[in-house]
């Protein structure tokens, strides 16, 4: 079900500083493309997701953010 993938890469997501698509989408047995949408919705939600490209690159959420999960 989405929300529950949605709210799950959320907590990988709050757990460490980064982590690759290719990473989540294993862990969560999508597609990366999938893994993709998750994080543009979480984005759009208002979750300030980021990401960088290239070797020690991933997502992560931006400093700033907090929340009581």
């Amino acid at each position: 079900m989405k929300i529950d993938r949605l709210i799950g890469i959320l907590s990988v997501l709050l757990r460490r500083e980064k982590i690759t698509a290719a990473a989540l989408a294993e862990k969560f047995e999508v597609s990366t493309r999938t893994v993709y949408r998750d994080i543009e919705a979480l984005s759009k939600a208002g979750i300030p997701v980021a990401a960088e490209r290239g070797l020690n690159g991933g997502v992560y959420i931006m400093d700033e953010y907090n929340t009581n999960l």
